[in-house]
């Protein structure tokens, strides 16, 4: 991508997420809301998918939803924390143990390395992950891979804007950075879809103050794991420092937390091929944020 973002430490973020695993559920609020919204987005595209794999799936939420809604598909619910996946065992509870619909076969896996066969899979679903990833390359292209020919990758992500409030606090190197729409768009034509559709919206959450933004992001395992940074608050005064800081953003007196979001959905495709025998590149198609004025595609 074109700025460099400071990486993140992959075996802190995933004991982070261990750790929040019994809390997760409760506190991701925001992966719940976008979770429900890409489901909605479902019902605008007909796919009839046989397999369907839940690309870091966490508690596996949608990866229930999603074998509600096909009834006739199995669902791989994928994640790189154990302790997630155990969760969602729980979760699914008697009737999950009743229906094999209900509980979604688990696999521990890094969404870099997918231990499923090529061309396996009708359907990929990945819900706030790949902005956990340094460099989202490598999972989209391991997406591609396990889809079959007409296959649909639909996912969402932070972007570059999420938690404004909270980097403005607590300075740039205690925050992760989150990349660009665009940067993710040409990431997935390198990877070889076709047709990619991007377009972002912005949410703000409101929160009765700011403690409550720092206890989900520690309930949920969504504290900073940027490589070299410190670790921790130095001590109460540190902590004071911040919430003053946080207090300060207030609007009319409440606390809101900002997230970008961007959405991206694409088609496994075979390469179109020009009479001459070279490929021809697939489109991309960027859709405008909401209100916002129509802009040409690049």
């Amino acid at each position: 991508m074109p700025e460099a973002r400071a990486p993140i430490d992959q075996r802190l973020a995933r004991r982070r997420f261990e750790r929040a695993a019994r809390s997760y559920a409760k506190a991701s609020r925001i992966e719940t809301e976008i979770g429900a919204r890409m489901l909605q987005r479902l019902e605008y595209v007909r796919v009839a998918p046989q397999r369907i794999l839940d690309a870091g799936a966490g508690p596996s939420r949608e990866a229930r939803a999603l074998a509600a809604r096909y009834r006739g598909a199995s669902v791989i619910a994928l994640d790189y924390s154990f302790a997630m996946l155990r969760e969602a065992r729980r979760g699914a509870g008697l009737f999950g143990a009743l229906s094999r619909h209900a509980r979604p076969s688990a696999v521990c896996a890094e969404l870099e390395q997918i231990p499923l066969a090529a061309g396996s899979v009708g359907l990929v679903w990945s819900n706030m992950a790949l902005h956990w990833l340094d460099e989202p390359l490598g999972a989209l292209r391991e997406f591609h891979r396990v889809l079959a020919p007409g296959g649909l990758l639909m996912f969402s992500m932070l972007g570059p804007d999420s938690l404004k409030e909270l980097r403005r606090a607590a300075g740039r190197e205690r925050v992760h950075d989150f990349p660009d729409m665009h940067d993710v768009g040409d990431r997935l034509i390198g990877a070889g879809f076709a047709a990619p559709v991007m377009d972002m919206e912005m949410l703000r959450l409101r929160y009765a103050a700011p403690e409550d933004l720092l206890e989900d992001l520690r309930r949920s395992g969504q504290t900073s794991a940027r490589r070299g940074a410190r670790r921790g608050l130095a001590g109460r005064g540190d902590r004071a420092r911040l919430l003053e800081a946080l207090r300060a953003s207030r609007t009319q007196g409440e606390f809101y937390a900002t997230y970008e979001i961007v959405y991206g959905h694409a088609w496994k495709e075979e390469a179109a091929v020009r009479p001459g025998g070279a490929a021809r590149p697939a489109p991309l198609r960027f859709v405008p944020p909401r209100g916002a004025p129509p802009a040409g595609n690049p």
